[in-house]
């Protein structure tokens, strides 16, 4: 099979777990470029979270951030943007507060990103991963008319499938998901990782059938049941990698390398 795209996972994929890329990833993109191959980012940060990543390892790709709210290209185009409004998105902390879940909130609007306490240890580990500070405040710092692309739970990890399961409950018009054992990311119905790479495929006149992605986690399997070839990284959880056949290695050995090897699209 004669693959012509690959989308990738970031957290726990494309970075290891000091939260930067392998060499051997690095290598492989090049690769693929030199191939006129597209390497897409696929991820539930947002573009601030993905430039120093760009601005590190010299290189630029397209990319679907807040799991596909956000699509954007190599130039930084917006080719979609589907967020939710700032209505809506004060409706949810609302909820969030009067719960009193043990959690902080985080919301995401193009390249803003405003929490409720920036003192908060999750939102200061949260800073240093993605290299990029958080502004404390509130609903009323968005502009009017402002497109929310997401909203981040960060959790008391004992609480956080309660707290999904009571947010799902509250609000099935909008998509929801755990991202990590702490997070819960919360967008537009319909948005999804694996709706943004049919979205780009149709865009580019790519068919499914030729589709490559990398994922390691519960928001990344609608993405990998999308694409004809999925790798689930081996740190992925046990649940994920009876459904996903191909295993690759761990993002701290090589696994985008060696699954694309594998499939003969790097040497």
């Amino acid at each position: 099979m004669d693959y012509e795209i690959v989308f990738c996972d970031v957290d726990g994929t494309l970075l290891n777990n000091e939260h930067r890329m392998l060499d051997s990833t690095i290598q492989a993109i090049k690769q693929l470029k030199a191939k006129d191959i597209p390497f897409v980012i696929v991820t539930a940060r947002g573009p601030s979270g993905i430039y120093p990543i760009f601005k590190r390892y010299n290189f630029t790709c397209p990319m679907a951030c807040y799991s596909g709210a956000l699509v954007m290209d190599e130039q930084g185009n917006v080719l979609q943007s589907n967020g939710f409004s700032r209505k809506t998105a004060a409706t949810v902390i609302h909820f969030i507060e009067a719960e009193q879940f043990d959690c902080t909130w985080n919301i995401y609007s193009m390249n803003m990103w405003i929490v409720n306490n920036k003192n908060d240890p999750r939102v200061k580990r949260e800073e240093s991963i993605v290299e990029v500070e958080a502004t404390e405040g509130d609903i009323s710092d968005l502009p009017a008319g402002a497109n929310v692309g997401k909203i981040l739970c960060m959790c008391n990890p004992k609480q956080t499938g309660a707290i999904e399961n009571a947010l799902k409950a509250k609000f099935p018009c909008l998509s929801i998901v755990r991202s990590s054992d702490i997070l819960i990311e919360i967008m537009n119905k319909g948005i999804s990782k694996g709706g943004s790479i049919r979205f780009l495929c149709d865009e580019w006149n790519i068919g499914l059938d030729k589709t490559v992605g990398f994922g390691d986690h519960y928001n990344d399997l609608d993405m990998l049941e999308t694409v004809a070839m999925p790798f689930i990284m081996e740190n992925g959880p046990e649940e994920l990698k009876a459904k996903i056949e191909n295993v690759t290695l761990s993002n701290e050995s090589d696994g985008i390398y060696y699954g694309l090897k594998k499939i003969g699209l790097v040497e």
